[in-house]
C-alpha cells in the first residue's frame, strides 16, 4: 500500500511540475541522488579525506553531471512531527553543536532559498502531507557542512527537508520515491546523516579503518543491501535487533538513507565512495546513486 502511494505520488510530481515555482527548472538528464555520511562537524574545515572526497564529488557536477538547478537536501538534524521544507529567500546558517574551534562557528552557507519551488514541490506529494517553514530553520550541519566543499561558490538554491523522527522508516523511504521525480528536473537530491551513529560508543585517534565489530557488522549488512540494490529492506533495519541498537541508538542519522535510497532507480548504477569510520562508532561509507 505505501509503494503503491509513493508511486502514485511521483508521478504527481511529474504533473505538476509547471506549476509555479517549479516553471524555472527546466527538464535535464537525470541528475544522480546521494547520501553522504557527514560524521564530525569539523570534516567541513579540516583537510582530511573525507572533505577532499566531498570536494572532488562537486567537481564532477559540470562534467560527468550537469549543474544542479536546485539542491534538496534531508539532514540528520532536523527532526519534526510532520515533514517541512524550508521555504524562505534567506536561509540561515545553523551552527547546532557545542565544544568546536571558534572557526567552525564562524562557518556560513549563503546559498539562497527557493521558497516557490518549495511550495510546489510540496504541493505535488501525495501522502505524507509536507508543510513549509518560512522562518524558523534553515541550513543546519547536516546540510552546509557537507554543501560547502562540494559547491562553494554557494550560488546553487537549497531546500532542507525535515525528517519526522515518529513515523515508521518505511514512511521515509516511501516520501524518498517521490522525490525520484525532481531528478529530472535538475534537482539533486542529498540524504545527509551516517550509516552508523553512536556518539556513546566515540573513541577520538581511532584509525579510519578500525571501528567496533557491532559498527562493522551494521555497515556490511548496510552495505550488502545497498550492492543487491535491496534497497525497500533498507526500512527494516530494526529487524537486527541488538546490532542495530548499538548503531543507533536512535535512528536519525540513518532516515536520511531512507529518504535517497528511495529517490534512486530500481537497479540504477551505484558506487560507494569514503568507505571508513570516525571515532570507531560513525560510519562515513557514502553512496552515488546515477
Amino acid at each position: 500500500m505505501a509503494a503503491a502511494a509513493a508511486l502514485a505520488g511521483g508521478s504527481l510530481l511529474h504533473r505538476t511540475a509547471a506549476a509555479a515555482g517549479m516553471d524555472s527548472l527546466a527538464r535535464s538528464p537525470r541528475l544522480p541522488v546521494l547520501f553522504v555520511g557527514h560524521g564530525s562537524p569539523m570534516n567541513a574545515i579540516e583537510d582530511n579525506a573525507f572533505r577532499r572526497a566531498w570536494q572532488a564529488l562537486g567537481a564532477e557536477f559540470g562534467r560527468t553531471w550537469a549543474k544542479p538547478q536546485l539542491i534538496l537536501c534531508v539532514s540528520a538534524h532536523w527532526l519534526t512531527r510532520g515533514w517541512y521544507l524550508t521555504a524562505m529567500d534567506q536561509p540561515r546558517t545553523i551552527h547546532d553543536f557545542g565544544g568546536f574551534p571558534r572557526a567552525l562557528f564562524e562557518q556560513e552557507y549563503a546559498a539562497p532559498g527557493a521558497p516557490a519551488a518549495a511550495k510546489a514541490i510540496a504541493a505535488g506529494i501525495g501522502e505524507p502531507r509536507v508543510g513549509l517553514d518560512e522562518r524558523e530553520w534553515g541550513f543546519d550541519h547536516g546540510t552546509w557542512s557537507v554543501l560547502k566543499p562540494m559547491f562553494p561558490a554557494a550560488d546553487i538554491p537549497v531546500l532542507q527537508l525535515s525528517l519526522d523522527y515518529g513515523r515508521p522508516p518505511a514512511e521515509n523511504f516511501a516520501l524518498g520515491r517521490q522525490l525520484a521525480a525532481l531528478r529530472e528536473r535538475g534537482v539533486l537530491v542529498v540524504g545527509s546523516g551516517n550509516i552508523v551513529h553512536n556518539l556513546r560508543a566515540t573513541r577520538r585517534g581511532v584509525p579510519a579503518m578500525q571501528a567496533y565489530d557491532w559498527a562493522f557488522e551494521f555497515d556490511g549488512k548496510t552495505r550488502a543491501l545497498l550492492e543487491k540494490g535491496a534497497l525497500a529492506e533498507l526500512a527494516d533495519f530494526q529487524q537486527l535487533g541488538q546490532v542495530a541498537q548499538l548503531a543507533h541508538p536512535t535512528h536519525d542519522h540513518y532516515l536520511p538513507l531512507l529518504h535517497a535510497a528511495g529517490a534512486a532507480e530500481p537497479g540504477e548504477k551505484m558506487r560507494f565512495f569514503n568507505e571508513g569510520f570516525q571515532s570507531a562508532s560513525i560510519s562515513m561509507r557514502s553512496v552515488v546513486w546515477g
